[in-house]
């Protein structure tokens, strides 16, 4: 199953816009493929400003997020990859969203699965001999 995160991103930035609020976006700088002015991150994160009004070419989909904005007057393209967005909010309230760090694609391909569960769908084994209950008075 795909993960939910892009869809969540997209909907709680939609529901703070239509909201009148200004979307912020808290993302892990150090991450892979993360392009973002690295002058402004503070210890591997960096808070954006993703409204309308602050960005240009906002581009959205199941794998990044990507648009324009200025940092200190410079202009800056920016490419977050979606896994490295670790939370959206409500800069006014606070209201939104923060997700779990989610590892590099790759990095958890090879956990090997533990061979001492049984499968999902096997019945448990039945207990021999005769039952032991007991009349409680």
């Amino acid at each position: 199953m795909n993960s939910s995160r892009p869809y969540l991103v997209r909907a709680l930035y939609e529901w703070i816009v239509d909201n009148d609020c200004t979307p912020h976006m808290l993302v892990n700088s150090e991450y892979p493929s993360v392009q973002v002015p690295q002058g402004f991150a503070s210890d591997g994160q960096i808070v954006l400003n993703v409204s309308p009004q602050a960005v240009r070419h906002l581009h959205m989909d199941n794998e990044a997020v990507s648009f324009e904005g200025r940092f200190g007057g410079v202009p800056h393209t920016l490419y977050v990859p979606i896994a490295s967005i670790l939370g959206i909010y409500a800069r006014e309230n606070g209201q939104g969203m923060v997700f779990d760090l989610e590892s590099p694609m790759g990095e958890d391909d090879d956990i090997e699965p533990d061979d001492d569960l049984p499968p999902p769908d096997s019945e448990p084994p039945r207990p021999s001999g005769r039952p032991s209950l007991k009349v409680v008075k």
